[in-house]
């Protein structure tokens, strides 16, 4: 059997733009980057209010959440009428009043979606160039099962081949944009080296490990610890974990060192059970959980040295009309 190769191990330095690697003095395993992702594109309000569709709801989610310690927000662009979009006019709008209400946020950009040709997929974040842009790291049967009615609710299969993903990768180079490597099972971790050794993406890498999604890995501190073991050295990463499992993964992340990631793309309720009213109270909770484990919660300029982004981020093309 042909041995495994591993992806590298990545030391410390600068990156290929010239951004600082965390220093001693800011230390992923002392601070807790939280990304809140308000919307998805999935959800509804009629399954949870608070689900933001117009620009001005998602100012005020992005608001809540900000109050409660997030750095960082995770956007899936609605219409006014809560319709999932691509559109770049509804990712400025969105985000240019989220800027206006909380203009030290961490902006980053969805790139998921099925059936949409790839230039349509990267074509909001090459218009506007968010800080980070997220990226799907390889394909995956993605499903949802009920045991009750012994049935698929949905079941499909998420392409992501190489090909696309050095697309997406090109394209956010292009724009300045750090990509977000999101993994949902260990292999997409390490299938992270062929792109390093292509150029095509750059040391620090930051992955976001996501669990509790049928057909990628289940959501168990074990499993978390595992694949964080095989993250590159000298790169970040965070958990994103699914429905009422959140919580649990949240404590395994804080407690391991990696950032965290809650909102309502991936879970509507606080750890009592109850619906969140708002982002903000996930947040809160997350925040809770981190400190309890020994740990800070960056703040956005420490969360930009966390994840070697530019103190100073460009919004010119986020500014324009």
């Amino acid at each position: 059997m042909a041995e495994a190769r591993r992806a590298p191990r990545v030391k410390g330095g600068r990156d290929g733009a010239g951004c600082a690697y965390p220093s001693e003095t800011v230390s992923p395993a002392d601070h807790c980057v939280i990304t809140c992702a308000v919307s998805g594109a999935v959800a509804d309000k009629a399954q949870c209010p608070g689900i933001p569709y117009t620009p001005e709801e998602y100012a005020a989610e992005v608001r809540r959440a900000r109050d409660a310690g997030a750095a960082m927000v995770h956007i899936h662009a609605r219409e006014p009428s809560g319709r999932p979009t691509v559109s770049p006019d509804h990712y400025r709008a969105i985000t240019q009043a989220i800027l206006a209400d909380v203009p030290d946020i961490i902006v980053n950009f969805s790139t998921g979606w099925v059936g949409l040709p790839m230039a349509e997929r990267v074509g909001h974040i090459t218009a506007l160039r968010p800080e980070i842009g997220a990226l799907n790291m390889g394909s995956m049967n993605y499903a949802k099962y009920s045991s009750g009615r012994k049935a698929f609710v949905f079941s499909f299969v998420f392409a992501n081949p190489f090909e696309d993903i050095v697309f997406l990768l090109e394209r956010m180079n292009e724009a300045g944009v750090k990509p977000e490597c999101e993994c949902f099972d260990v292999g997409h971790v390490e299938s992270v080296w062929p792109l390093i050794d292509l150029g095509v993406i750059r040391a620090p890498v930051q992955f976001s490990l996501i669990h509790g999604v049928l057909g990628g890995i289940s959501a168990t501190a074990s499993n978390l610890r595992h694949m964080a073991s095989v993250v590159p050295e000298g790169s970040t990463w965070g958990v994103i974990a699914v429905s009422r499992e959140q919580w649990r993964m949240v404590e395994a992340a804080a407690s391991l060192g990696g950032n965290v990631r809650v909102g309502f793309e991936d879970n509507f309720y606080v750890p009592s059970g109850d619906m969140a009213p708002s982002n903000g109270e996930l947040v809160e909770a997350a925040v809770a959980i981190v400190r309890s484990a020994g740990r800070e919660v960056a703040e956005p300029d420490v969360a930009r040295s966390i994840l070697s982004l530019p103190p100073e981020p460009d919004r010119s093309a986020l500014r324009a009309p």
